[in-house]
């Protein structure tokens, strides 16, 4: 069972940030999971709320406010007086960083009220399209069925898995219908039977976010193959 640093080793500094991604690498993580949604001006960056109020020392949302203007921001003093200067990355940065660390990518596609989801997949499928990070390091997720569906057509070559809180009666025929790599969900909220059912069709099973370890040790003989977890080094 593989452990994917949850918005990079987010216990050891600030979450979605540039050192958070270098701290899961120095630590030995093959695997980091991101957010990413669009500013103003239609650039993906990597930050998961709605707005900058949690994890900067600015205010607004996210997509009402241009690049430059977010790359102002503090996103490290937060967290701790030594990461004071750190900024919010773009997802062309991140994908550098993954690439130079040689670090496997989840990309969470972050889908909120009034969002354009198809300018966002657009968007990020050009990041993807001009960046040197083989496809093959890449996995998209996304709650937003619409979102997954629409990167089914448009970038068939990198893996895909739908997230959900609980996994519901039907997920099989969804993962099908998305040519899906893997089904997400909630650790707590997992059952033995449906990880199993679902293990049975060859699809892989990634749980959320689990910071104890003993909580998903049950969840290894059920062929769950990765773990979210802002404490990977625990692990």
């Amino acid at each position: 069972m593989k452990i994917a640093a949850h918005r990079g080793a987010s216990s050891l500094a600030p979450e979605n940030t540039i050192s958070a991604f270098k701290k899961a690498a120095e630590i030995g993580c093959e695997w980091i999971e991101i957010d990413v949604q669009l500013t103003q001006d239609n650039v993906p960056v990597v930050i998961h709320d709605q707005t900058v109020n949690r994890c900067t020392n600015g205010t607004g949302i996210v997509a009402e406010t241009n690049l430059k203007e977010l790359k102002v921001l503090d996103a490290g003093l937060w967290f701790n007086e030594s990461f004071r200067g750190e900024t919010i990355p773009t997802l062309e940065e991140t994908l550098q960083l993954a690439n130079t660390h040689n670090l496997h990518i989840n990309i969470e596609l972050k889908i909120y009220p009034g969002d354009d989801v198809i300018l966002l997949c657009d968007k990020v499928n050009q990041v993807i399209n001009s960046a040197t990070l083989p496809l093959s390091s890449i996995l998209f997720s996304s709650f937003d069925i619409s979102a997954i569906k629409y990167l089914h057509r448009t970038q068939p070559n990198v893996k895909r898995g739908q997230l959900w809180e609980k996994i519901p009666h039907d997920a099989v025929s969804h993962l099908k219908e998305i040519d899906a790599f893997s089904a997400h969900c909630d650790y707590r909220y997992l059952e033995e039977e449906q990880a199993k059912k679902i293990k049975q069709e060859n699809y892989k099973i990634c749980c959320y976010t689990a910071n104890i370890p003993a909580h998903v040790e049950p969840h290894k003989s059920w062929g769950v193959d990765m773990v979210f977890s802002d404490m990977p080094q625990i692990y």
